[in-house]
C-alpha cells in the first residue's frame, strides 16, 4: 500500500511533487482494465492486493512493479520473480527503464504505459524530523513520518519492509507508543532467530505435557501482548508449517496453545517486518499469498541509509548523543569533513552499522573511517604491530567475520536460513554474528 496522494494542478506543495502515469491492459483476458492512481508506483499481478489486478492465469500473483522516477521521461520496471517474465518487444527484462508508450508483455497480457503530460501529484510529507527513535530531515524520511502519523492513529495490521539495520523495530515501537495501545505490552518475536520447533510455542504458548520437556504451562506472545502489540520481526523466515496457524490467528484473533483445545481470544495489534520482498517469496511458493494479504493491510518501506546521505549530519549527532560521547569528541565526530567521509560509505548494515561504527569511534576516542569489505587488502596491510597482540587478533577476527557473513548472506539473496545451511552453522549463531557486526 502506498501513501495517499493529493493532485495539485499548479503552485507550490508541502511535499514532493512527481509526474504521474497511467497503465492500461490492451490485450489478453483482462483487456480494458486500467490504473490511474495518481501515485509514484503501481504493482501489477493477479493477487487482489495489487494496484492493477490482472485476471489472467499466465500472470503471476505479483508480476511486476512500475515506478515513476524522480527525473527523466522513462518509467522503471521491475520483475517480482514472475513465472513468465516481462517482454518489451522481443527483449526480456528483469529490471530497467522503458519510454512513454511502451507495451509490456506479461504472459498473454499486454499493458501499455502512458506518462501524463504536465500532470503532477504530491506525496505528503511531515514537518517532523523524528518519529520515535527514528530521525531524518530528508524527503524520504519525512514522507515515511507522514505515513506513520496516519497509521499510528489506526489499529490496522502493518508490514514494514526494508534492509537489515534500517530501523524496522524502531518503527514498530514508535507506532505502538504513538497509538491507542501505548499502555499495553509490546512483545517482540524474532521469527528468524528462534528454532522452528520452538517458534509455535513462543507465539501461541503450550500446555504442560504438550511435548517432551513441557513441564508446565507457558503463555505465548499473543497472550502476553493482550491489549497491546505483537511485533513479528523477520516474518519472511516463518516456517511453511506455521504460516497457516499464524493466518488463523490474524483472521480470528484467536489462538490455541500447543497441546490445548480451548480457543483463546487475544486483543492484539500485529506489526510485522521483513528484509525480503514477500511478493517474490509468494511467487516462488515460499510464503502463503493469503498470509501476505493479511499482513500487508498497510505496507511501509524504510529507505536504506545509502539513499538518504543528507540525513547523515542529523543521524550522527543524534546517535552520538544516545551513545553518550564526551562533548569534545562529539564536536570532532560531527565535523562536516568527517561526516562527508562517512556519507561516502555504502553502509550495508544501514543505521545499525553506523551506530556500531560511531560507538567504536567513541571507545577509541578517535575518528575512524569504515572499512570497505569488498576491497581486497595487500598481504600484511591490515597488520599493525604497534597494537597489543590480543587487540590485533580481535580486529583481524572481527574483520574476517564481517566480510564472511556479508558475502555469505549476499550469496543467499538475504535468506539467513539458507546462508546458515550453506555455511554449516546454526541459524541462531549466524543471527548473532550479523547483529554483532551491525549487519542486522
Amino acid at each position: 500500500m502506498v501513501a495517499p496522494f493529493v493532485t495539485r494542478p499548479t503552485g507550490p506543495t508541502g511535499g514532493r511533487t512527481i509526474r504521474t502515469f497511467r497503465v492500461a491492459v490492451v490485450g489478453g483476458p483482462a483487456a480494458g482494465a486500467a490504473w490511474n492512481g495518481q501515485a509514484e508506483r503501481c504493482a501489477l499481478g493477479s493477487h487482489p492486493s495489487n494496484d492493477l489486478v490482472i485476471e489472467d492465469p499466465t500472470v503471476s500473483r505479483f508480476h511486476c512493479e512500475i515506478t515513476m522516477p524522480k527525473a527523466g521521461d522513462r518509467v522503471a520496471v521491475r520483475d517480482l520473480g514472475s513465472r513468465n517474465g516481462i517482454l518489451v518487444g522481443d527483449v526480456a527484462i528483469a529490471q530497467g527503464a522503458v519510454p512513454d508508450g511502451a507495451v509490456l508483455a506479461l504472459g498473454h497480457t499486454r499493458v501499455t504505459i502512458a506518462i501524463d503530460a504536465g500532470a503532477t501529484a504530491e506525496i505528503p510529507a511531515s514537518d517532523r524530523t523524528s518519529f520515535g527513535s527514528l530521525v531524518g530531515a530528508g524527503e524520504a524520511m519525512r514522507e515515511l513520518f507522514g505515513q506513520l502519523e496516519k497509521v499510528a492513529a489506526s489499529d490496522a495490521t502493518v508490514l514494514v519492509e526494508g534492509e537489515t539495520g534500517t530501523g524496522k523495530e524502531g518503527i514498530a515501537e514508535a507506532l505502538h507508543d504513538a497509538g491507542a495501545r501505548t499502555a499495553g505490552p509490546f512483545v517482540v518475536i524474532d521469527c528468524g532467530a528462534i528454532p522452528a520447533n520452538l517458534l509455535e510455542s513462543e507465539l501461541f504458548g503450550h500446555e504442560a505435557g504438550a511435548f517432551t520437556g513441557a513441564t508446565e504451562r507457558r503463555i505465548g506472545a499473543f497472550e502476553q501482548a493482550h491489549g497491546g502489540t505483537v511485533f513479528l520481526d523477520e516474518v519472511g523466515e516463518l516456517p511453511p508449517e506455521l504460516q497457516p496457524k499464524l493466518l488463523r490467528a490474524l483472521e480470528a484473533r484467536e489462538i490455541r496453545r500447543v497441546g490445548g483445545r480451548a480457543a483463546i481470544r487475544c486483543d492484539v495489534r500485529i506489526i510485522a517486518a521483513t528484509n525480503r520482498d514477500l511478493r517474490a517469496e509468494v511467487n516462488r511458493g515460499a510464503f502463503r499469498a493469503d498470509l501476505y494479504y493479511r499482513l500487508a493491510v498497510v505496507k511501509l518501506e524504510v529507505p536504506p541509509l545509502r539513499e538518504r546521505p543528507g540525513d547523515l549530519p542529523l543521524l550522527v549527532d543524534t546517535l552520538l548523543h544516545r551513545i553518550g560521547a564526551p562533548t569534545p569528541l562529539h564536536a570532532d565526530l560531527t565535523d562536516p569533513t568527517f561526516v562527508a567521509a562517512l556519507a561516502a560509505s555504502p553502509w550495508p548494515g544501514n543505521v545499525r552499522e553506523l551506530r556500531n561504527h560511531l560507538e567504536q569511534c567513541v571507545v577509541f576516542a578517535e575518528r575512524r573511517l569504515p572499512s570497505a569489505p569488498s576491497t581486497p587488502h595487500p598481504q600484511g596491510a591490515t597488520i599493525d604491530p604497534s597494537l597489543p597482540y590480543e587487540v590485533a587478533r580481535k580486529q583481524a577476527i572481527d574483520a574476517f567475520e564481517r566480510d564472511y557473513v556479508t558475502a555469505l548472506v549476499a550469496r543467499a539473496d538475504g535468506n539467513v536460513a539458507r546462508a546458515a545451511r550453506d555455511a554449516g552453522v546454526n541459524r541462531a549463531y549466524l543471527h548473532r554474528l550479523l547483529r554483532r557486526h551491525g549487519l542486522r
